[in-house]
C-alpha cells in the first residue's frame, strides 16, 4: 500500500492576475495557467498582495515515492475514500509526486480514513 507523508505547512489556493508577486524562493508553490485564469497554490504566509481571491486553511500530504505514469487509479481511490466521508480535496502534482490538500479542519479525519483503508501514514 502507498505511504502518505503529512506536511506541516498551511497552504492557500489563489487566483492571481499574474505571477509578478509570487515568492519564487519559497520551498513550496504550484502554478497553473490556462486561457481563462492563473492559479497559485502556496504557503499561506506567501499569498501575494495582488491575489484576486485566496482560499486559506488547506493542509497537505504527499504520496511518497516516485509514481510511474503507468500507475492508474491512485487519485481516484483516494478521492473516493475521502468523498465517501464528505471530505473534499484539491490535488496537484509534480513530475514525480502527487500532493493532496484538504481543508485543515478535515485533515486529521482524512488521514484517519486513509489509514483505516490500509494506507501507511507517517507521523508529522
Amino acid at each position: 500500500m502507498l505511504q502518505l507523508k503529512p506536511m506541516t505547512e498551511t497552504f492557500s489556493i489563489c487566483q492571481v492576475p499574474d505571477y509578478s508577486q509570487v515568492n519564487f524562493e519559497s520551498e513550496f508553490f504550484f502554478l497553473a495557467q490556462t486561457d481563462e485564469e492563473k492559479s497559485l497554490v502556496c504557503l499561506s504566509a506567501d499569498v501575494p498582495a495582488n491575489a484576486i481571491q485566496a482560499d486559506a486553511n488547506w493542509s497537505a500530504f504527499r504520496i511518497e515515492g516516485i509514481l510511474d505514469f503507468s500507475l492508474v487509479g491512485i487519485l481516484s481511490k483516494l478521492s473516493g475514500l475521502l468523498a465517501d466521508q464528505g471530505i473534499g480535496l484539491f490535488a496537484v502534482s509534480t513530475y514525480n509526486t502527487d500532493y493532496i490538500l484538504t481543508k485543515t479542519k478535515d485533515f486529521k479525519r482524512a488521514l484517519a480514513v486513509l489509514k483505516q483503508a490500509g494506507y501507511k501514514v507517517e507521523e508529522r
